[in-house]
């Protein structure tokens, strides 16, 4: 039988981790600082381009909100490999930010934001239950709808 392992549960949901997208300001896109990884921001990025623009009660729907967390999701776990070569040295998903791009009216923000969680608890299973911030901001880079940050323990 096959271990069960990020990489083997990332095949399991047909995903396939895209090259990480290089840093388009002064920033780094991960620091590994003793066992403590920092991914920078992650934009929903599905081949190259975002996957959703705009902002979240007038342009983009809950429904594509979500998806937009996950693609960022899968973003942020890219870094996280490139960072540290091999997915099975994440011992913990410590903590994910969310920020979604609304109007103030809006405040289904943690819905949005589980499309992110969700896919941690998918791909690394109990080590993927973390802690969570999600704010709702005015707008974000490149007018993307959502970006996730990342903190994890490695192994």
């Amino acid at each position: 039988f096959m271990t069960d392992t990020p990489e083997t549960r990332l095949d399991r949901h047909g995903i396939i981790l895209p090259v990480p997208p290089a840093p388009v300001a002064t920033y780094v896109a991960s620091v590994l600082s003793g066992s403590l990884l920092v991914v920078s921001g992650q934009l929903p990025l599905l081949d190259g381009k975002l996957f959703a623009t705009g902002k979240l009660g007038t342009d983009v729907a809950v429904e594509v909100g979500v998806e937009a967390a996950r693609y960022a999701m899968i973003n942020v776990i890219a870094q996280v490999r490139a960072a540290v070569g091999d997915l099975s040295r994440v011992r913990r998903v410590v903590r994910l930010g969310g920020f979604i791009s609304c109007v103030p009216s809006f405040t289904q923000h943690a819905t949005v934001m589980n499309g992110a969680s969700d896919l941690a608890v998918a791909i690394f299973g109990e080590a993927g239950r973390h802690a969570r911030s999600t704010i709702g901001v005015p707008s974000l880079p490149l007018d993307a709808a959502v970006e996730v940050e990342g903190l994890f323990e490695i192994a």
